[in-house]
């Protein structure tokens, strides 16, 4: 039986981040907690959950694929098939080996040319893998989706002007305030987005930057690349009350800053205004947040306004970069073809040999005792008849026959024509002789 390709997923296009975060899987990427186990014929899998997607890769044999990893991701977050379907993109084979190749180049991201999606697709590869949930057909497929990543940031120009989501929060940060200089930052995580930002506030004019994060050590780390101040965790609330600028990115399962804390903070503030830029998923901040007077709260969908503006002048290098990916895809297709015809190819070979071998014998033994060079010329001379036999029909198989003609339509036909399925073991049914 054919093996498949599925993707399943959602993204910035298709559903809103409160639909994203109840979706995500993040949580369950470590192989102790895998969503998706390998039985219906899923043979292989990957998650992919970021703050802009959550994608299901699978591969395997059967029509059952996509709607069980479909069952197993909804029952992962707890909630109804029917619901988290409403939102999905669905691809199979070429259409999902195309959508891997232009997600891992970025084309696909909320910020065109981004640089982060390629890392997070790497992780995402690492955990299937150590986890045992690949194999040689998504194995294969990262691999090319990582080369063909790589030619589109070296044969374009995709990326040279790349902004990230945490570049975009920056952006909206001084489109509010206009001069930074005298403003004070707080990232609230110490992950890759938060460090983006930092360099990006820094190059705004930001001259004090705070960063708490849960693993104080890290929180440590990152202030002293940026010349910032490590703020505890316990003392988040306190110090929110000198900060103008809170950017928040951690990996939290659910929303740490609410209204009834913000309160507080402002009162210690005077009312002085506070801007707070989620950009993660789930959301750090609480929507009642943004019901407070002198508080503005941004989320990731509200960057995308930012985003469409540094769109325009990438759009003709994306144009070179998705002519890249297509003719990857056609070789990834190619060998996937492959990969399904070997073992009909194989069959085709055996046949042929054990042909050889049985007429052989038989010649032989009507011939009586022979020469070892005789022997070696006969046995030469089937072996090329064998081989010649077999030249049109594995170029056939190869290659393909008709216009249109699906390559599963061939390894049938093929093997209906030799009987391949028969009985594999047994000699091919001897013609009758025509009598006149």
């Amino acid at each position: 039986m054919k093996r498949h390709i599925h993707l399943i997923g959602l993204n910035h296009r298709s559903a809103t981040v409160d639909v994203r975060e109840r979706y995500a899987l993040a949580g369950h990427c470590g192989p102790e907690r895998w969503a998706i186990p390998q039985d219906e014929g899923i043979e292989e899998s990957l998650i992919l959950s970021t703050c802009n997607r959550v994608e299901v890769l699978v591969a395997g044999r059967g029509d059952t694929l996509a709607q069980r990893a479909l069952e197993n991701w909804a029952a992962a977050c707890g909630r109804q098939t029917v619901e988290l379907d409403a939102y999905l993109y669905k691809h199979q084979d070429e259409a999902a080996v195309r959508h891997v190749f232009t997600v891992a180049s970025s084309l696909d991201s909320l910020v065109l040319g981004e640089p982060q999606i390629l890392g997070q697709l790497k992780e995402a590869y690492r955990q299937a893998a150590d986890g045992k949930k690949t194999g040689p057909i998504l194995n294969r497929l990262l691999h090319k989706a990582f080369f063909v990543a790589k030619r589109v940031r070296t044969e374009t120009a995709v990326a040279s002007s790349a902004v990230s989501i945490s570049y975009a929060a920056v952006e909206l940060a001084k489109r509010i305030f206009g001069n930074m200089s005298g403003y004070t930052a707080m990232l609230v995580g110490a992950g890759e987005m938060a460090e983006l930002a930092a360099v990006h506030l820094l190059q705004a004019g930001i001259q004090r930057i705070l960063v708490a994060n849960r693993t104080y050590e890290r929180a440590l780390d990152l202030a002293g690349q940026f010349r910032g101040e490590a703020v505890a965790f316990g003392s988040l609330f306190d110090r929110l009350a000198e900060t103008d600028i809170v950017i928040t990115s951690t990996g939290a399962p659910e929303a740490i800053i609410h209204a009834r804390d913000i309160k507080e903070v402002l009162k210690r503030r005077k009312q002085r205004p506070m801007f707070f830029i989620d950009i993660a998923v789930p959301r750090d901040v609480a929507p009642d947040v943004n019901s407070l007077d002198n508080v503005y709260l941004y989320d990731i969908d509200d960057l995308k306004e930012v985003v469409e503006e540094n769109l325009a002048g990438r759009r003709d290098e994306a144009d070179k970069a998705r002519h890249i990916v297509n003719g990857e895809v056609d070789a990834f297709m190619r060998w996937l073809e492959q990969l399904h015809t070997q073992p009909t190819i194989v069959e085709l070979i055996r046949r042929g040999e054990r042909i050889v071998e049985e007429e052989l014998d038989r010649t032989l033994r009507r011939l009586g005792p022979v020469d070892d060079s005789t022997r070696d010329a006969l046995r030469a001379m089937a072996s090329a008849m064998a081989r010649k036999f077999n030249h049109d029909p594995l170029d056939f198989l190869k290659n393909g026959g008709m216009e249109g003609e699906a390559p599963l339509e061939r390894i049938h036909l093929m093997r209906r024509m030799f009987r391949l399925d028969d009985n594999p073991g047994a000699p091919p049914p001897r013609r009758c002789k025509h009598r006149s």
